[in-house]
């Protein structure tokens, strides 16, 4: 299984084009990826695969104030409303831990769409607590790099989450997978589904540059989908 994040309708076609099983819709790829608009949501409900929803109100850590709680209950509102498959959540105390109030607030307001436990996990002190407190929430899965920058580096870790969640939550790996590694991430780490941006650089214009991010505009690459899909295969 590979999910394939996007940040527009046209990205995500190209990643199904291209053989993802599922996609996490966002906007703002360029910050990680942050809520996606009312009306991407409500377009990608049509698709063929399951759409889960990321509810991330601002960029940076996970340390939400209670109007960005609200802000994100709203937002589960309208993914549940546009009829998408699930949402991806994540909140830490000013500590680290996970801010499992918070979560339980988001978790109910999900009610039966399926729940993936962002990145946070990997900026907690202790992602194998924090994994259990997943389970006890009812997430489906987590998506981790291994607390590491980059999931290639974080197998580890990964490897010690898949054993300890004895197929109680799907550990995903995500961050840095490309065609030529993600089938050793999943041999060594013992994942079944992995997580990708599969993007291309998109070359704009240097005199209107402030309209693009820092380092430039990406877009989801039906070809490098095909490439992840085929190594997975292979795997």
């Amino acid at each position: 299984m590979l999910e394939v994040c996007v940040d527009t309708l046209e990205g995500a076609q190209a990643a199904i084009n291209g053989g993802a099983g599922r996609i996490e819709l966002c906007s703002s790829l360029s910050e990680g990826g942050l809520t996606p608009s009312a009306g991407l949501m409500r377009a990608a409900a049509g698709l063929p695969v399951p759409c889960y929803a990321m509810i991330r109100p601002r960029s940076g850590l996970f340390v939400f104030s209670d109007a960005d709680t609200n802000i994100m209950l709203a937002d589960i509102a309208i993914a549940r409303e546009a009829g998408l498959a699930g949402v991806v959540l994540g909140a830490q105390l000013s500590d680290g831990t996970l801010n499992m109030a918070v979560l339980e607030r988001l978790v109910t307001a999900a009610g039966g769409l399926g729940k993936t436990l962002h990145r946070v996990i990997d900026v907690v002190p202790d992602p194998l607590v924090a994994m259990e407190q997943a389970i006890a929430l009812g997430f489906e899965r987590v998506l981790t790099s291994g607390a590491k920058p980059l999931a290639p580096d974080g197998v580890h870790l990964i490897r010690k989450m898949v054993s300890q969640a004895a197929g109680r939550i799907s550990v995903m790996p995500g961050c840095g997978l490309t065609p030529e590694n993600v089938s050793h991430v999943l041999a060594v780490t013992g994942a079944t589904e992995a997580h990708a941006a599969c993007r291309r650089a998109v070359t704009g214009d240097p005199a209107f540059s402030d309209f693009d991010p820092p380092g430039g505009r990406f877009e989801t690459s039906e070809t490098e989908v095909r490439m992840m899909v085929a190594a997975l295969g292979a795997a």
